[in-house]
């Protein structure tokens, strides 16, 4: 008992009580403050996103209008943005749409895909048309570490690979050795 007597009557109530007033004003400041940023940050994003859906409304009409033999130049007149956006996706999509796994083809790993890509082959169809002294070429361009790689087999297995023909391609494929026959 003499020990919560003690506590009452030894205890810095009045500091305590100073600091316990003084954290309730800071965090009731940065409350307030940070309340009315995060308000306005959301009516920011909220006019954004009601901008965003204006473009892409008037993106659809766009593409509605192209389909009905509409040219470009035409929609650049009624939506300039939104025909950027056509615009660009009409670049964009074919690179897409035709760009296909390299990686399939035994001896190529995505550091050399990556390569490929950079010197304009995308598909089993530019690849199986690519010479084997061209391909090496580019692998002794990128330096050294690429230059042990044999890509003598690489445009008959992206042959293989462009007319379908799987089964061939990985009865193959386990018989070479990191792309070497």
């Amino acid at each position: 008992m003499e020990n919560i007597n003690c506590l009452i009557d030894c205890f810095p109530w009045d500091i305590f009580i100073f600091a316990l007033l003084i954290g309730l004003a800071i965090w009731a400041l940065l409350n307030w403050l940070l309340g009315r940023r995060l308000t306005s940050h959301s009516s920011e994003l909220q006019d954004r996103i009601n901008f965003l859906e204006g473009e892409l409304e008037a993106c659809r009409k766009s593409k509605v209008s192209a389909s009905s033999n509409v040219d470009l130049e035409t929609a650049v007149v009624v939506a300039p943005v939104a025909a950027a956006f056509v615009a660009t996706a009409a670049v964009v999509a074919p690179i897409a749409s035709k760009k296909d796994d390299l990686k399939i083809v035994e001896g190529i790993g995505p550091k050399i895909e990556e390569l490929c890509n950079n010197a304009g082959i995308y598909t089993f169809t530019e690849l199986a048309a690519t010479s084997a002294e061209r391909l090496k070429g580019i692998l002794d361009a990128a330096g050294a570490r690429f230059q042990m790689h044999d890509p003598t087999t690489w445009p008959v297995q992206s042959a293989l690979a462009r007319d379908g023909k799987w089964d061939e391609l990985k009865k193959w494929q386990d018989e070479l050795n990191r792309g070497k026959a």
